[in-house]
């Protein structure tokens, strides 16, 4: 009985012995761990090894000249309240183009954070706090500033390494296991938001492997720790003081923290990092293919038994690891070097983490079975994407096959010239979408080039149309396209009307 608050002893015994024989029978029961008292003792360990970091960049006089704005080398996030991209600079272009006078050059100045990861001087950040800067100052919890150099940087992955020399060692962090955090563990952040200085941020795990569309490698940790512009580069610790993630940004309609962070995960910036200082770039594996996300629809088409899954391999690229190994445009890749790949975005990180040289075993599904092939992973180059002009479509020329929603013709030198199609492009040319078709929805566009249809190479309308007869005799709903779109090969999935 319970009186004034108080348990009888009676009770109490009954209690006790109904917990005993509760976790008797749950030994598998999974107690969470209390909520710590404080923070106080770990962020006095880990305060002095992380720094804010300031850059200037100056801006040439020949671009306010014209009229350019000067961007921010940083992402905006991480700009404090300056006067640049103010509504004062359109005032100031006119009052000097009507003096006739140049702007003098300006200093357009970034801050964000970092953390160092060895005594000597190594200091970790993101690579758009540093990008561009003429100059980049790291400066103490004790107030100490250096001037720093940059080592390495990988903007795919957002991360620089710098280096500054200091007069005696530096207290440097470790870093820790991220896949071993788990969602709703306490996390910590350390950075420093709108450039007030050093300050500490509690809050817990909110999900991993998200993709912001921030690259090709997305996969980072979210967090409720307020992150806030500024923090860009700080480090995310666990409870033991290791680092599991570098903060890098924010979900926010307002521009400050609604608890909505990033971190790029510590098991994918740390091989990443040793690469930077060492080579002074990153180094990837490269299959060397073009992929593209398996639905349900092309799951289907292809046979592929269960669940849509892996990545459907649109185009193999010459000399590269791939076409030496096998590989060919339809393969779905189900499991890279032993790993799982449940879908698109998975294979470019998988590949990327691999060893340069090393020999992997690739599983595909190809003509409804499973295919293993051995591939010997190569070195991704860097190269610079050349910008792409978009022209005004010309008007459909006359005649032609309709088929599924579309006109297609003949590969003539005309068309070939009419669509700005390479002589090295074989197929057959779409001229025209039908506006209320499913092909328009799939994003078919006039001049784009249909290279195989069912996984089999098409050069003449005719050859189409008896792909599509063949398909809907033998009852398939859907049939499998290949599509150039000015060099960019993907696969369609287009439904079978009844004939």
């Amino acid at each position: 009985m319970v009186r004034g608050g108080a348990v009888s002893p009676t009770v109490a015994r009954f209690l006790a012995l109904l917990m005993a024989v509760t976790l008797a029978w749950a030994p598998g029961l999974a107690v969470g761990k209390p909520a710590p008292d404080g923070f106080a003792d770990l962020a006095a360990k880990l305060l002095p090894s992380v720094v804010n970091i300031s850059t200037t960049q100056t801006i040439k006089p020949d671009k306010l000249a014209k009229g350019d704005k000067p961007a921010p080398h940083a992402d905006p996030d991480d700009n404090p309240p300056t006067d640049q991209g103010s509504p004062f600079d359109d005032f100031l272009k006119e009052f000097f183009d009507k003096q006739g006078k140049t702007p003098m050059p300006r200093h357009a100045i970034s801050l964000g954070s970092g953390f160092v990861v060895d005594p000597s001087g190594i200091v970790v950040t993101n690579n758009h706090v540093i990008a561009d800067a003429d100059a980049i100052t790291v400066t103490f919890q004790d107030g100490s500033d250096y001037k720093a150099e940059v080592i390495g940087k990988d903007a795919k992955i957002d991360l620089a390494v710098l280096r500054i020399k200091p007069a005696k060692p530096l207290p440097a962090l470790k870093f820790g296991n991220s896949d071993g955090t788990r969602v709703g563990d306490w996390v910590l952040a350390i950075g420093n938001p709108f450039g007030l200085g050093g300050s500490v941020t509690a809050g817990i795990l909110s999900a991993r492997a998200r993709e912001i569309n921030a690259g090709p490698y997305d996969d980072f940790l979210q967090t409720d720790a307020a992150i806030n512009r500024g923090n860009s580069g700080g480090p995310m610790f666990n409870m033991a003081g290791e680092v599991i993630g570098i903060n890098t940004a924010i979900y926010s309609p307002t521009g400050g923290s609604i608890g909505i962070g990033f971190a790029i995960p510590s098991n994918l910036a740390k091989p990443i990092i040793d690469q930077l200082e060492i080579y002074h770039h990153a180094r990837r594996g490269w299959l060397g293919v073009n992929i593209q996300s398996v639905n349900d629809e092309i799951a289907e088409t292809l046979g592929l038994p269960g669940k849509a899954r892996g990545a459907l391999v649109a185009a193999v690229q010459d000399n590269g690891p791939a076409k030496t190994a096998g590989i060919r445009p339809g393969d779905i890749v189900l499991s890279f070097d032993g790993h799982d790949i449940p879908d698109m975005h998975h294979l470019p990180r998988v590949v990327a983490e691999t060893p340069i040289d090393k020999s992997v075993k690739v599983v595909v599904w190809r003509a409804k079975k499973m295919v293993t092939l051995d591939v010997k992973v190569g070195e991704l180059k860097e190269t610079v994407q050349p910008a792409t002009v978009t022209k005004e479509a010309p008007p459909p020329p006359r005649g032609g096959t309709k088929i599924l929603g579309l006109t297609v013709s003949d590969l003539t030198p005309d068309l070939r010239s009419r669509f700005s199609i390479s002589d090295s492009t074989s197929g057959v040319v779409v001229t025209e979408v039908a506006h209320d078709s499913p092909a328009l929805d799939k994003g078919i566009r006039a001049g784009d080039v249909i290279v195989e249809v069912t996984q089999q190479e098409v050069k003449t309308p005719s050859q189409i149309t008896a792909k599509i007869d063949e398909a809907r005799k033998e009852g398939h709903k859907s049939v499998l396209l290949l599509v150039d779109h000015g060099g960019d090969l993907h696969f369609v999935v287009l439904k079978i009307d009844k004939g």
